[in-house]
């Protein structure tokens, strides 16, 4: 099982959860966002450090709310890839149609050789409208797939999302490309170049290594394109039972357009909340403000529905969970380190898992527990996953403990008890 670390990336809040400042009212300064900013990069190196497989930040803009301030993963990235040499760098996601493809296609290319190797290519639609009407001159918005107000919108922006897909792997993968579609015809015709005209392009530079691509599964038309292009699928805040019917639906697909078995998890991602503690009151109690600063932020775009409202049924829209409507139907994961191995290996049951990635930390969280809770997950639960469903091998475990003990030491923190095996 490989298992990496997402955070949102945002700025800490000494007001977070239900009775803080409104979320619209709050601007927080340069210097708060720089701290961040140097935070996060610091909880990258930790991570390495610790033995996580990936990490991944988020893509995006002008959030003076402070959830997420930083605009770029992918340079972002590379100043990670320089302070680092084995951890596999991500975004969650390159909102594609905030970019023109063949510069998302240049910069991702130019992370993932500098770094060795170690890029992953996270591609999504977006969540703010905010976001990509100013970054798209207002040509490009984010709709919701049932959301019927929003449906031009939505269907523009898959349309474009799809064929600037479709530009990025013809120019990731070929010496030369050419593609005449409806929203990019590159080359533009009647270039003059030296004598002539541009006929063809040649992206440079190329990936001199393998890669990886994951795009985030949202709603039922993504759930159908994502396998049909082979793609991997990235699945988060989804009750048990719906994610599980996603899970498999992305394999049938699969095996359908390519004909074709995936084996057990391959090419889907999981990504859970989790929160870790000495006792599962504790770790509540820790999480609970940040929880709800969570579902301020994520709420008001209709997040909610991956969940069941009270009837028991999918919930709509306006639905926002509490603590323990997320712990009850699966998407944190909250506890003693046997409490979250035992809700992962659950998952692991109903799903198959081979790609886990923990989200540990909530909106305005200090980062001095952001990094207790990297060290908490990689010293407590990984030795507690269980054998022979993906979890690493005892040498493995043991080897995470050692390195999470000797950087607790280093911090000048001593390790906390550890329930036996």
């Amino acid at each position: 099982m490989r298992i990496g670390v997402f955070l949102f990336g945002g700025v800490e809040m000494t007001d977070a959860g239900p009775g803080g400042t409104e979320p619209t009212e709050r601007r927080y300064d340069q210097a708060a966002i720089e701290h961040a900013h140097r935070e996060l990069l610091a909880c990258g190196e930790l991570a390495e450090q610790l033995g996580y497989d990936s990490y991944w930040l988020t893509e995006h803009h002008f959030q003076h709310e402070g959830y997420e301030v930083v605009p770029n993963g992918l340079l972002f990235g590379a100043f990670l890839a320089a302070r680092t040499s084995r951890i596999r760098i991500g975004t969650m996601f390159n909102v594609v149609g905030q970019w023109h493809p063949l510069r998302l296609a240049e910069d991702f290319a130019l992370l993932h050789n500098l770094s060795g190797g170690r890029g992953i290519l996270g591609v999504g639609r977006g969540t703010v409208p905010r976001e990509i009407l100013p970054l798209t001159a207002g040509a490009v918005s984010v709709g919701s797939y049932d959301n019927p107000s929003a449906a031009a919108a939505d269907a523009l922006n898959r349309e474009i999302t799809e064929e600037s897909l479709d530009v990025l792997d013809a120019a990731l993968t070929n010496e030369r490309f050419r593609h005449s579609g409806r929203h990019f015809r590159l080359p533009p015709p009647g270039i003059p170049d030296r004598g002539g005209e541009v006929e063809e392009l040649t992206l440079v530079p190329r990936p001199r290594y393998p890669y990886e691509t994951w795009q985030a599964i949202t709603s039922p038309p993504t759930l159908r394109a994502v396998p049909t292009r082979g793609l991997g699928g990235v699945f988060w805040l989804k009750e048990r039972r719906r994610l599980a019917a996603d899970w498999h639906a992305f394999a049938d697909t699969y095996e359908q357009v390519h004909g074709r078995v995936l084996a057990r998890g391959e090419r889907r991602m999981l990504v859970l909340n989790v929160a870790v503690a000495d006792t599962r009151a504790e770790a509540m109690a820790t999480v609970r403000a940040g929880h709800d600063e969570f579902w301020r932020f994520l709420a008001p775009y209709g997040w909610g529905r991956g969940y069941l409202g009270p009837d028991g049924r999918p919930a709509d829209g306006d639905f926002v969970p509490t603590l323990e409507d997320s712990m009850a139907q699966g998407p944190w994961a909250v506890g003693t380190p046997a409490d979250v191995a035992a809700h992962i290996g659950e998952l692991d049951e109903l799903l198959g898992l081979t790609d886990l990635v923990i989200f540990p930390a909530m909106p305005g969280d200090p980062y001095d527990r952001t990094r207790d809770q990297l060290r908490r997950f990689a010293r407590d639960v990984l030795p507690l996953l269980p054998a022979g469903a993906g979890a690493p091998t005892a040498d493995n475990a043991a080897a995470a403990v050692a390195v999470a003990v000797a950087v607790d030491t280093a911090a000048g923190t001593a390790p906390g008890p550890r329930p036996p095996r």
